[in-house]
């Protein structure tokens, strides 16, 4: 995730599950986060996850940062 996104920000649980227990996560997700708007949600894992459907999205965003008429502006 890391070399592949560097300046994209990655939070992870820690191994005592801390933020599971603090916000009563039943199941693990994988979720992209922009602007505090959850911009997607995937499946309940790790059965449901769609690791597909995840490069999808971001190989479109990546696309879209890409594209000659998109400006980004970091603050």
């Amino acid at each position: 995730m890391r070399e592949g996104a560097p300046d994209c920000p990655l939070a992870v649980d820690t191994m005592d599950n801390a933020s599971s227990a603090a916000y009563g996560a039943y199941f693990e997700r994988l979720y992209i986060i922009q602007e505090e708007k959850v911009m997607y949600q995937g499946g309940r894992g790790p059965e449901g996850y769609k690791i597909s459907e995840l490069r999808t999205w971001l190989d479109q965003y990546k696309t879209r940062l890409q594209s000659p008429g998109t400006v980004v502006i970091q603050v």
